[in-house]
């Protein structure tokens, strides 16, 4: 059977079920350096072994050329046990190209999205990921993950997603673009990419 477009009621609906009630209260702390952050409380043992564990070694670790920016978003992964092969967005290369490609993904199955960055010099605070979704040029929906606080290290960090579930039926199955973001506190713009998803009834339909 032939897939069958959703009207703009339709898209206009689902929209509406994905809504979320209200905003987040949040309001960030005042932005530090990190030789600032260092100098804290250091007679507090507690909050020295804290700052230890979340700063590492930056003295050694920390990126100095300014060319290099802070927070570099490396990777975007689609996880899910059940793909034949692996589903990554390398975003170090061509944003471009990947409005013009499309992620398949069965309908109904369950998968999470693991962005993969790394933190150069300062601590970051409040890393955020966020992810609106179109269908036919309407938005539907729109999610913010927290991500967290990051101090500088020479590996990379991962942050995945909680569980989530593809839609499914004949009017889930279709192209979706979606517009990701990694900003943080001071809404700063780390990167801004396009991609798109494209619900079938099968992996290689």
């Amino acid at each position: 059977m032939a897939e069958q477009d959703p009207t703009p009621e339709q898209l206009a609906a689902i929209a509406a079920a994905n809504e979320e009630e209200g905003g987040v209260n949040y309001k960030p702390p005042a932005q530090k350096s990190l030789q600032e952050i260092q100098e804290l409380d250091k007679d507090d043992e507690s909050l020295r072994k804290y700052k230890e564990a979340l700063l590492g070694n930056s003295a050694v670790t920390a990126v100095t050329d300014p060319s290099v920016p802070n927070v570099q978003v490396t990777r975007l992964t689609l996880m899910c046990e059940t793909a034949p092969a692996p589903l990554t967005l390398d975003l170090q290369g061509d944003l471009e190209a990947f409005k013009k490609q499309s992620f398949i993904l069965k309908e109904g199955v369950e998968y999470r999205i693991k962005i993969s960055f790394k933190v150069n010099r300062d601590i970051v605070s409040g890393l955020k990921y966020v992810q609106q979704t179109y269908r036919k040029g309407v938005k539907i929906d729109k999610s913010d993950y927290m991500v967290g606080s990051y101090g500088p290290r020479p590996t990379e960090y991962e942050f995945l997603t909680p569980l989530e579930e593809a839609p499914k039926g004949m009017l889930a199955r279709g192209t979706y673009n979606i517009k990701s973001k990694f900003t943080d506190d001071d809404k700063h713009d780390h990167l801004s990419w396009e991609w798109n998803l494209n619900i079938k009834k099968e992996w290689k339909d």
